[in-house]
């Protein structure tokens, strides 16, 4: 497993990890056809090319022999949602979920935090559904503190959120 930054070569596979990390996290209970149009329109290629050419955005992808099993996006300039967290957000952690309990995560995450500390953040926050008992388990294991809630919007449907941060210095 090696860790590196994408390129655009890489769009479809993040597309594709993104499409099954969220439907498999998300849509529990069945798919209606509300989310049946929702993820294939907002997890495609285009949009990933632009997310990994946007200096705003830092990525890292998880490389094994066969391809890449994760990923990890940090937003610069994004508000939070809540006071007191920083402008800077880990937006999308994603790995897949045959590939959970191998350190993927960790690693990712660590480098990350590196990135962080090395351009001088102090802090960063995320959100994950609130339902969402196994990443919540993890941020806390990884020393995230619960900070807040907020809602993930999509139309007029809202779904709770908690947010936590991690104070880097």
């Amino acid at each position: 497993m090696k860790l590196r930054q994408p390129d655009i070569s890489d769009a479809s596979s993040i597309a594709a990890i993104s499409l099954e990390v969220w439907i498999g996290t998300y849509l529990k209970r069945g798919v209606s056809a509300f989310f049946a149009d929702y993820a294939p329109d907002e997890f495609t290629p285009a949009k990933i090319e632009k997310l990994i050419r946007d200096p705003k955005q830092f990525m890292l992808v998880s490389q094994n022999t066969e391809g890449i099993d994760g990923f990890i996006r940090v937003s610069s300039e994004s508000k939070a949602l809540v006071p007191g967290c920083s402008d800077v957000e880990i937006s999308t952690f994603y790995v897949q979920p045959r590939h959970h309990g191998k350190g993927i995560g960790k690693r990712l995450l660590r480098a990350a935090l590196q990135h962080c500390r090395e351009t001088a953040v102090e802090s960063v926050w995320l959100a994950t559904n609130a339902e969402n008992d196994p990443a919540i388990a993890f941020y806390l294991a990884q020393g995230f503190l619960h900070v807040g809630e907020t809602h993930f919007k999509i139309d007029d449907e809202k779904y709770l959120n908690n947010v936590y941060s991690y104070q880097i210095s």
